[in-house]
C-alpha cells in the first residue's frame, strides 16, 4: 500500500531524520500551542518536534494521500500530532492558528510558494515565526551533486535535469523570499550535516527507486548507459571497495522570520 512512501523514506527519509532536528532547533519552536508543518511527507518533522514533550501539537499538512496516510499508520505520538491532506498554497485553517509554522525540504517543490508563504503567515500568529530548509543542491548536497555531475558526464540532456536549477536553493533565496513577504527579524544560514552509507550498494540502490527528480531520470535510462552512469557516480566517490562504508556531506539552507504584528 504504501510503495511510494516506503521507497522515499529509503531515498530521502534518512537525510530529513538527521536534519529535521537541527532545524527545530534553528526554528526555535515554542513549547506550547499548536505547529504547522508544511509538506508533512511522512511525517519526519513532526515527530521530532513532538518527541521533546512540550505542550506543542503538530498538524502535518501534504498534498499526498499516501505519505498523509503512511505518517498516520507509523504515528507514535497520536497525541502531540495529526496529518491531513491539503494544499499549502490554500490553507483550510482560521487566521492565526499556529503558534509555528515549520517546512522541511518542501519549499521549493510548492509550484508558488510566495502564494504559500503567505497563507503561512495569515495562520501563523503575529510575531510567531515560520522557518524552512531546502537543499544547497549546488554545492552542498554531495549525495546529489556526485550523482547529476556523473549523469551530465555520461547523457547530456542530464544537465537540464539537474536540481541546482531548482528554486530557493542558493544562498540568500529563501532569504529574500521571506522579506518579500513581509517577514520581520529574517535570519538565513546554512545548517551542515553528514551521513554514512554502509556501502556504495547503500547509496546506490535508492536512486532506482523512482523518487525526486533523480530517480525520475534514472528511470528513463536505458541498461547500459545506466551501467555507466553507476561506473561513473563510484569514480566521483573515490571508493576502493564497493562493500567500504563511507560519509558524505550535506547542506540545507534554512530561514526564518517573524509574523509582523507581534509588538507589546
Amino acid at each position: 500500500m504504501f510503495g511510494n512512501a516506503e521507497a522515499y523514506d529509503r531515498f530521502m527519509g534518512r537525510w530529513s531524520r538527521v536534519v529535521a532536528p537541527v532545524l527545530v532547533d534553528f526554528a526555535g519552536v515554542p513549547d506550547g500551542g499548536r505547529v504547522l508543518d508544511i509538506g508533512s511527507g511522512i511525517g519526519t518533522l513532526a515527530f521530532e518536534i513532538a518527541k521533546r514533550e512540550t505542550g506543542r501539537h503538530v498538524i502535518g499538512i501534504d498534498p499526498s494521500n499516501e505519505f498523509v496516510a503512511h505518517a498516520n499508520l507509523s504515528n507514535a505520538f497520536p497525541d502531540r500530532t495529526s496529518f491531513q491532506v491539503g494544499d499549502s498554497q490554500d490553507l483550510h485553517f482560521a487566521d492565526a492558528t499556529f503558534a509555528a509554522a515549520l517546512s522541511l525540504l518542501v519549499f521549493n517543490f510548492i509550484p508558488d510558494p510566495e502564494k504559500a508563504l503567505r497563507e503561512a503567515c495569515r495562520v501563523t500568529k503575529r510575531g510567531s515565526r515560520i522557518t524552512a530548509a531546502v537543499w544547497d543542491y549546488g554545492e552542498g548536497m554531495r549525495m546529489l551533486r556526485v550523482f547529476w555531475d556523473a549523469a551530465a558526464e555520461v547523457d547530456a540532456r542530464a544537465e537540464k535535469l539537474d536540481e541546482n536549477h531548482m528554486p530557493l536553493c542558493r544562498a540568500g533565496e529563501l532569504s529574500q523570499l521571506w522579506k518579500q513577504v513581509g517577514l520581520e527579524e529574517v535570519h538565513e544560514q546554512p545548517l551542515d550535516i553528514t551521513m554514512t552509507f554502509d556501502s556504495f550498494g547503500d547509496y546506490w540502490e535508492p536512486f532506482l527507486l523512482g523518487q525526486g527528480p533523480a530517480g525520475a531520470y534514472v528511470r528513463t535510462v536505458e541498461t547500459d548507459r545506466l551501467a555507466m552512469l553507476r561506473n561513473a557516480v563510484k569514480r566521483r566517490l573515490s571508493l576502493s571497495s564497493e562493500s567500504d562504508a563511507f560519509t558524505l556531506h550535506a547542506r540545507v539552507w534554512a530561514v526564518r522570520g517573524a509574523v509582523p504584528g507581534g509588538g507589546a
